[in-house]
């Protein structure tokens, strides 16, 4: 069973934030690290200490996406680095160039 160090307020806050303000680097995640490189949307649909779940749209289907973290997390000011890790590593990987965060 995955651990679940975050409250459900933080996952709601993050989910939020990152659909809200960060749809972009959500999909360039799933495409490059979640084995959907065709996926048109995506979108943050939850997350715990061992990774973070999506819902990417594939051939207008969505479906469901689970990302590891490079290392279990325990605080929320880790999820910040971690994705922010992860949208870097996922643009090195489909040959993109990061915007700043």
């Amino acid at each position: 069973m995955p651990s679940d160090p975050f409250s459900p307020s933080v996952v709601d806050a993050v989910t939020a934030h990152m659909n809200g303000d960060h749809p972009e680097d959500t999909l360039v995640i799933c495409r490059a690290l979640g084995d959907v490189p065709e996926a048109t949307a995506a979108r943050m649909t939850g997350l715990d200490g061992e990774g973070g779940d999506y819902a990417a749209t594939v051939d207008g289907t969505e479906r469901a996406v689970r990302i590891p973290w490079s290392a279990p997390l325990t605080e929320r000011a880790q999820i910040r680095a971690e994705v922010v890790r992860m949208y870097e590593e996922a643009c090195a990987r489909l040959g993109l160039t990061p915007r700043g965060h």
